[in-house]
């Protein structure tokens, strides 16, 4: 019984860091993409 309880914060801690580090490629390639978008806008403005 003891060991479970041992385990539970640090599944908790790592669910946490997971959510934050899929958070933050999220937002990488948010990034990427609006970078994409206005090198293309650019390219199309010049045609």
């Amino acid at each position: 019984m003891r060991k479970p309880m041992f385990l539970l914060p640090l599944l908790a801690l790592f669910a946490v860091a997971a959510c934050e580090t899929v958070q933050g490629a999220g937002r990488d390639l948010s990034t990427a993409g609006q970078a994409i978008t206005q090198e293309s806008q650019e390219v199309q403005n010049d045609l």
